[in-house]
């Protein structure tokens, strides 16, 4: 029987430094204590706001969240990163020099007779034609190509700037649950179990933990976020539970909300 954690949506960076390195270090924390049963660890995106690998240049900071990733990974510890809509520009720096495996799009995952169908959720089920069309753009190599243009200094400088003032982390909207019938992954999930029924669908991208029934033995998890809920999911002796992070006095004293 193994036990795997499944955590999504840190932003790290965002919306400064200050109110990031506090988050990272509580994350960090969660990170050593599963280190104790872990057998696998899934990261289903936007560990950072913004990330962008140059050729020889990748962001500077987040150095004690990928420290704890390379030494978790060096344990032998299998680590699994789905790139969200904040860190979509990933290439091959995690997997080169972390040892951590990355996918660009939703898989499919079996431990202990249970299937997961695991991604980061952006772009997925029905509506949003414009971020769809937008995010073809963004993905595609001569809109990566343009961008490498720019200065590390200056262009990593203006896309923080860009990914914060257009979204910040989060929107409003994504703080309400939208009921079953209109939440977008729910229904990607159930449009996805008449295909090919798995027992699991986990996601992130929407910051807002929650359990949806998909059939009589099927669920779909929204893992919520490391900014407001601190929630991640646990599968252990055959059965999958959202659970949330319990701060101590020192970490919720160094909790922000974002402005």
């Amino acid at each position: 029987m193994k036990t795997i954690y499944f955590a999504s949506d840190n932003h790290l960076g965002a919306p400064d430094h200050t109110q990031s390195l506090e988050r990272e270090r509580i994350f960090v924390k969660w990170l050593d204590q599963i280190s104790e049963d872990v057998d696998a660890l899934f990261l289903l995106g936007d560990l950072f706001d913004f990330w962008f690998e140059y050729k020889e240049v990748v962001p500077k900071g987040f150095v004690r969240v990928m420290g704890k990733l390379a030494e978790m990974s060096d344990d032998g510890v299998p680590i699994h990163f789905f790139v969200g809509n904040h860190d979509l520009w990933m290439k091959d720096y995690f997997q080169k020099e972390l040892g951590v495996k990355v996918y660009h799009q939703p898989e499919i995952f079996e431990f202990d007779q249970k299937k997961f169908l695991i991604g980061h959720g952006d772009g997925l089920g029905p509506g949003d034609k414009g971020y769809k069309r937008m995010k073809k753009l963004f993905v595609h190599p001569l809109s990566k190509w343009l961008f490498r243009w720019f200065h590390p200094d200056l262009g990593v400088k203006l896309a923080r700037h860009l990914s914060v003032k257009n979204k910040l982390i989060s929107g409003e909207e994504d703080k309400h649950f939208l009921g079953k019938n209109n939440e977008w992954l729910a229904q990607y999930a159930l449009r996805k179990h008449q295909q090919n029924p798995c027992d699991y669908y986990l996601f992130g991208h929407r910051h807002l933990p929650m359990e949806i029934k998909v059939s009589d033995n099927a669920f779909y998890y929204n893992l919520g976020d490391w900014i407001e809920h601190f929630t991640y999911g646990k599968f252990d002796h055959g059965r999958f539970e959202l659970m949330q992070y319990q701060l101590n006095k020192e970490d919720k004293a160094a909790k922000r909300h974002k402005a």
